[in-house]
This record gives C-alpha cells, structure tokens and sequence, in this order.
C-alpha cells in the first residue's frame, strides 16, 4: 500500500520559493556603477571621485538643492533621521551624501554652510556638487529627473526659483550597485535600516 504524500512535502518547494523570494524583494535592484566615475567637490572644496571614494562603503544617497521649501530638507532630515538610527545600532561603514542638483548656486560653501544651520554630523555624511553637465549626467544614470523653473525675482531682487524633481533617497551596496529606491520625504527609516542590515557592511 502506497504511503501517503503529506501537504507539506508538496508545498515545501513553493513555500521555499515564496521565502527566496520575498527576500529578494526588499532589494529589487542590482545596477552596477562601478565603472563609472564622475568628479564633484564636496561641501569643504575637497574632491570626491563618485562612486570611487566611497568604494567597501554602502551608501544613502539623497538628490536636493538648498533652495528647496518643502521635499528637501524633510530628505535631508530623514537621512539626519538614519544617521542617528545607525549609531544607536551600532551599525558602521555607511556613507550618506546628499547630492545637490543645482550646482551653479550650490557651492560648496553654501553647501556647508546648509549643512551647520542643520547642525549635521559630517563625519560621515557629506554634500557633494559639480559642474553642471557632470551632475546632468549622473542624475541621468541614476534615473534622476530635476528640471529647473523659471527664475523670477522679489522686490530686494532675490531670486526665487524650483526645480521639478524626482524625490529620491538611494541605496547603494559596498560593491557599488544600486539596491533599491525610496521616497526621500517620506521614507521609513526602519525599512532602509532593515535594508542596510540585509546587505551587510
């Protein structure tokens, strides 16, 4: 008399293929950009060879401009948010860099000086600009849309301006591939967290 198959015999393969899966789901992407290698400055003047510089280093890679009123300083707060969380875990070997899209007034003393009325811990996060057809470029590669309005002028002839743009916090692994994409403003910092332990440093 032949035995019985148990269910679970048969559901063990789906059950371990739905596990695999769902695993794999919390980083949907594997873009390689190491081999690309863009040259920018940093909030202190000092060069910065993108993604080089921070080669053996996962990254949390925010897209804003200084200007911005609204999408960017909650990115630039949420990625301060992370900073702290991966102390409090004691969790090392991660680099955030808020990249500025408007480099023509995002200099890097503006930079710096954006990031001490935030009061940010720059020991290992930094704000990184470049010349503008170099930063085209990158936000291009990394699937970034920023495009520049109007500019129109107050009564003390201030500019005023924005810029249409993608909101856009990035996770990069240690080997320099792309991982997965968050909503900068709005993103749960638990997740990325989760997301950074997943990848370990």
């Amino acid at each position: 008399m032949t035995k019985p198959i148990s269910l679970l015999k048969i559901l063990f393969p789906f059950i371990m293929l739905f596990i695999v899966s769902g695993c794999s789901d919390n980083l949907p992407l594997d873009k390689d950009i190491s081999n690309r290698s863009y040259q920018l400055v940093d909030q202190d003047s000092s060069n910065v060879m993108f993604p080089h510089k921070y080669e053996g280093k996962t990254v949390v890679m925010g897209f804003i401009f200084t200007n911005c009123p609204d999408i960017c300083p909650m990115t630039t707060h949420n990625m301060q948010q992370i900073q702290e969380q991966l102390k409090k875990n004691e969790i090392e070997n991660v680099e955030l860099v808020a990249l500025s899209f408007d480099p023509l007034r995002d200099t890097p003393s503006v930079l710096k000086e954006y990031s001490n009325v935030r009061e940010i811990d720059l020991s290992n996060f930094s704000f990184i600009t470049g010349r503008e057809e170099t930063i085209d470029s990158l936000l291009k590669m990394m699937g970034v849309l920023a495009i520049s309005g109007d500019t129109t002028y107050t009564e003390n002839n201030n500019p005023v301006y924005f810029y249409t743009h993608t909101d856009r916090i990035t996770l990069i692994d240690n080997n320099a591939h792309v991982r997965k994409e968050y909503r900068g403003s709005k993103i749960n910092i638990d997740e990325i967290l989760n997301d950074i332990k997943q990848i370990g440093n």
